[in-house]
């Protein structure tokens, strides 16, 4: 699968009702906490340790919707949903796992621009 860049920010702006400040510290903290979770699902993922894979899904999933990574966090959804099995299709599961990485990542990029840009602001 291509790289998706399913950013979304709508509904983070419209929350923020205009305070750059609560952008800049609801995108740090995605961007410090999402490196981390994604590590603990590669790794769940490689030691086929199907329970913890699945944990950091759950943990990971909600902070994709709220920044409109729908097509990622579906994806993600579906991982977990796999790995609660004890008996995924590992291959399915490496292979949207690398699509949700890839898209996450690009999409990090582009967060750190916007953050950047709303810093620069205050």
């Amino acid at each position: 699968m291509p790289v998706n860049q399913d950013l979304d920010l709508s509904f983070l702006y419209e929350i923020a009702d205009g305070s750059d400040e609560f952008i800049v510290e609801s995108v740090g903290m995605f961007l410090q906490q999402t490196p981390e979770l994604l590590q603990n699902i590669s790794n769940a993922i490689a030691a086929a340790d199907w329970p913890n894979a699945a944990s950091a899904a759950h943990k990971l999933k909600p902070n994709l919707g709220f920044f409109g990574m729908l097509n990622s966090q579906a994806l993600l959804q579906d991982i977990e949903l796999q790995c609660k099995t004890g008996t995924p299709d590992a291959a399915d599961v490496v292979q949207k796992f690398k699509t949700v990485n890839d898209n996450i990542t690009v999409n990090l990029a582009e967060l750190e621009r916007v953050k950047q840009e709303k810093e620069a602001g205050l």
